[in-house]
């Protein structure tokens, strides 16, 4: 069995990793942490787990940590930095779910995390954890920079596309909406339920922390042109899901895209393509790791693709549930094979 711990096992992302490893075959949960709620049971916290009373918070110290064969970091931006060196040295894996070891460029991530970076060194070392980009190197990796919600869903969207060189890289949107557990559990007046529901907005359309690493990203598969994407995201009166609409002007007007999407993901567990003029649905992919897309030549220069995700699972847990599988040799769909939740 692999011995799991959970710093921030008090968010959404958190809550969903224990929700996910509690069912997991090969994994047994042995620390959960969190300052706030140190000696506490878990079951307190979250009526959903009062079968898992057994699990009491403790501090995140190093003693802690260090019994474990991974820790995930189900934290805010800045604090697997800090933890992660020493428990690398002491054998400990780390898959962490914020940004602190997305973005290569030292200088790009202290810009958007208006923060100095604690490990630098490390973040060479990382993996980006996208299993269907990455897959081979996630197998050897000790530390893994699992993907931010909105990029998974936009970079798995417009992969195939940027890969065979079958689209202007210069100008790429992504429309994007989440669910508002997409920021988090901590109280906050802009996602009171009075604030959002019956509403819809954008925000961080002069700049959002996600664009840096799908620009990223994308870049590296780009042999031509730098990838330029206008990112635009905006909140859903929702609690799960993401929908990206991608849009895209086509350099080949006579490519099968359907066909292309599926020759790309044949063999991937967790990415659907619909045919084309089909429309996915958020709730279709609720409670799933799932990328569920479809992509639509709407006109002979215009590419519209559509790329639905749980942004709890596929977006953060799940996702990093395949990333663990892989380090640890196992199938990849183990524990993570759920079908979509309806109504």
């Amino acid at each position: 069995m692999i011995k799991v711990g959970i710093v921030g096992a008090t968010g959404y992302t958190g809550i969903e990793l224990v929700r996910l490893l509690y069912a997991h075959p090969e994994a047994e949960i042995s620390a959960i942490t969190s300052r706030s709620e140190a000696g506490r049971p878990l079951s307190a916290l979250v009526p959903n787990f009062f079968a898992l009373s057994h699990l009491i918070f403790q501090e995140p110290s190093l003693d802690v940590l260090t019994q474990c064969d991974l820790v995930f970091f189900a934290t805010p931006n800045g604090t697997a930095m800090k933890m992660t060196p020493e428990l690398l040295n002491a054998g400990v894996r780390v898959i962490d779910l914020a940004a602190d070891f997305r973005i290569k460029d030292i200088a790009t991530w202290e810009k958007w995390y208006a923060q100095t970076h604690a490990c630098p060194n490390l973040v060479a070392e990382a993996v980006y954890g996208l299993p269907e980009l990455n897959r081979e190197a996630i197998k050897q990796a000790r530390l893994v920079a699992n993907p931010g919600c909105y990029p998974t869903s936009v970079i798995l969207g417009l992969l195939p596309l940027l890969e065979k060189q079958l689209v202007d890289p210069t100008c790429l949107i992504a429309d994007t909406k989440s669910g508002v557990s997409g920021a988090g559990r901590a109280a906050n007046v802009a996602t009171l339920h009075a604030e959002v529901s019956e509403n819809f907005k954008a925000y961080g359309v002069s700049g959002h922390r996600h664009q840096p690493e799908i620009s990223a990203i994308l870049n590296s598969v780009c042999s031509a042109e730098p990838a330029q994407v206008t990112f635009v995201p905006h909140l859903l009166p929702m609690n799960r899901g993401i929908h990206a609409t991608l849009y895209a002007f086509a350099t080949n007007q006579t490519e099968d895209l359907t066909e292309l999407y599926r020759e790309r993901y044949n063999g991937e567990l967790f990415v659907t393509i619909l045919d084309s003029g089909m429309h996915p649905e958020t709730r279709a992919v609720r409670g799933t790791n799932q990328c569920v897309i479809s992509v639509n030549r709407v006109s002979k220069q215009q590419i519209v693709v559509l790329s639905v995700i749980d942004n709890l699972v596929k977006g953060a847990a799940g996702q990093a549930i395949h990333n663990m599988n892989l380090m640890y040799d196992l199938p990849e769909g183990m524990g993570i094979e759920a079908t979509g939740l309806l109504p």
